[in-house]
């Protein structure tokens, strides 16, 4: 199990090598307290086409704790160690909620972005709600609501043995109260709206037409401060859209990462 530190902060990571070029990887990064559960879905798609590198965000799983408030940009410098680690000069960020904003501070801050894919991502904090994604993994009934309140009632309806799953992934791997308010921090001084001309890294913004925890109005104000940006909406879809919309999804990032990997074959 490799680390990486920043600042005397290790960050626990997975690497799953793939076809990608020696100095090339997807590289996720996590929503607000929540385990590395939630790249599960998109993880088994690219997995193989793609060297896949998974951190734990600091303050989850087997990363340290350190005391809070974290910033978005300490979780940024964070991402880059473990890219620095391994290596990587061309990462291709996938990140999800808070991910999603430390991916977009991270291609303003650093050339090593080749491309960033934001899931669920406002432009800014205040249009985004912590409360909506998080739930205590000491009460399982909290838990189990939480997810109800990220995904769909039509996939509820069409995939009603998954609830029960994912509640079991996250009682046993999200952070606790003490974590997510440091994350909460980090959302709340988010805001990277009036740099978004800067951002010259291309960048693939998804989010759930239903999503609850951030509008997709936000997703339509991001994208139009993005040179290089592009949205698709996915019909029904809330906050896990990743996961109830993964078929669409994974097309999506796979077409994506054709269109800006590198090609191993040269």
């Amino acid at each position: 199990m490799p680390y990486a530190r920043n600042d005397g902060v290790s960050i626990r990571y997975e690497v799953d090598e793939g076809r990608s070029v020696d100095d090339e990887a997807v590289v996720f990064c996590g929503d607000v307290g929540v385990g590395a559960w939630q790249f599960g879905w998109q993880h088994a798609a690219l997995a193989g086409p793609h060297t896949v590198v998974t951190p734990e965000t600091r303050g989850v799983g087997q990363s340290d704790v350190p005391p809070g408030p974290y910033t978005v940009g300490d979780l940024a410098w964070d991402l880059d160690a473990v890219c620095a680690a391994e290596g990587i000069r061309n990462a291709h960020v996938v990140g999800y909620g808070l991910g999603g904003m430390v991916a977009l501070a991270y291609g303003l801050a650093s050339s090593r972005p080749a491309s960033l894919t934001v899931v669920g991502t406002p432009p800014a904090g205040d249009a985004y709600n912590p409360d909506g994604v998080w739930a205590d993994p000491a009460d399982p009934a909290a838990v189990e609501g939480s997810v109800t309140g990220l995904l769909s009632e039509g996939f509820r309806a069409e995939h009603p043995d998954a609830i029960p799953r994912i509640v079991e992934w996250r009682l046993a791997e999200d952070a606790a109260r003490s974590t997510v308010e440091a994350h909460r921090a980090a959302v709340e001084e988010f805001d990277r709206s009036d740099r978004l001309h800067e951002a010259t890294t291309p960048t693939l913004v998804i989010h759930g037409a239903d999503d609850t925890v951030c509008p997709v109005t936000a997703a339509e104000t991001l994208v139009e401060g993005l040179p290089r940006g592009e949205l698709h909406t996915v019909e029904g879809a809330r906050h896990l859209v990743g996961v109830e919309a993964s078929a669409a999804v994974n097309d999506l990032i796979g077409g994506w990462l054709s269109e800006h990997a590198t090609d191993p074959t040269g």
